[in-house]
């Protein structure tokens, strides 16, 4: 399957769900106002949030308002708005130069999928020709280190680790070191899943960053927040709190395949602004997605790729 193919495959189930919904309302045939608010009432329902809800159907509204339109030309306007809104924060995961290792910290609630998200992630640069090492720093859970290190045999990329409940942030500037010793171009830094709401939880992040910045004052260089699209509104909260304790500076989106809320992503993208580098659609390796706004737009309303020459 193309990457395409595979997006459209990966959210059916939000596209399965718009499409309907589309298909019920638009039973007149010109775009009128009471079309437009029951457009987006559905995308609430999809979890676009509030705001990017009318975002979205206000912008629609102010091009195709009392115009005629099929089913098919509906969701062509619909895709096209949602890529204009996301189009800002489709931005690709690239190392800065001059910063070897260039430092990534993966976090996240517990759940989201950041172990597995980092071995496909090594995996991506490892086929770039990036030498990548991997720090399991998750010391709480010693099936994250064994599984980290199968994915750094697949990925041919060294893991360095501990024993289970080891100082996660002791590892972490070991890994540094070790990596820095070696050259590598990538240190990816698994941490333990914490919830967002549990102080003392968060705090072990910050210790963590201070003692990176003993090793290299510039690093983490990036620090990644994995988000699972499941837990619907709750992402947004995931992102506040997250934000203020160990400053994100972008975002993965996983298990968009496992639910009929996929937009869940364009409610993050509208409230926050942050970078989203990259989506998951499934638990192939390679569906792991770098994001493509225009694509990831006209699957989730279930159409098929445009044209390279098509503006949607």
């Amino acid at each position: 399957m193309s990457l395409f193919a595979r997006l459209k495959a990966g959210l059916a189930r939000t596209s399965s769900k718009l499409s309907a919904g589309i298909a019920g309302i638009l039973t007149r045939r010109k775009l009128d106002a009471a079309t437009l608010a029951e457009l987006e009432e559905l995308l609430v329902a999809a979890d676009f949030g509030v705001n990017a809800a009318h975002t979205v159907t206000a912008r629609l509204g102010a091009r195709r308002l009392d115009k005629e339109l099929s089913d098919d030309e509906l969701r062509s306007e619909l895709a096209l708005e949602i890529g204009t809104l996301l189009g800002p924060v489709a931005r690709p995961l690239e190392p800065v130069r001059g910063a070897r290792p260039f430092v990534i910290l993966v976090v996240g609630v517990n759940g989201t999928g950041k172990t597995t998200t980092i071995g496909k992630l090594a995996h991506l640069f490892g086929r770039s020709g990036y030498s990548v090492v991997l720090a399991a720093a998750d010391t709480f859970r010693a099936a994250a280190i064994d599984q980290l290190k199968i994915w750094g045999e697949r990925a041919n990329a060294p893991v360095i680790a501990g024993k289970p409940g080891a100082d996660a942030a002791g590892l972490a500037f070991t890994a540094l070191e070790v990596a820095q010793a070696a050259g590598a171009d990538i240190l990816l830094v698994d941490t333990a899943g914490r919830l967002h709401n549990k102080t003392e939880l968060m705090a072990g992040l910050e210790k963590m960053l201070r003692v990176l910045r003993k090793r290299d004052a510039a690093a983490p260089h990036a620090v990644l927040l994995v988000l699972d699209a499941t837990t619907g509104q709750n992402a947004l909260t995931q992102v506040e709190v997250f934000r203020n304790v160990c400053q994100v500076t972008g975002l993965i989106m996983t298990k968009l395949d496992g639910t009929a809320r996929g937009g869940v992503l364009v409610a993050v993208a509208q409230r926050f602004g942050l970078p989203v580098h990259a989506i998951g659609v499934g638990e192939g390796l390679e569906d792991l997605q770098p994001f493509d706004a225009a694509a990831f737009a006209r699957a989730l309303v279930g159409l098929d790729q445009a044209p390279r020459s098509s503006s949607a």
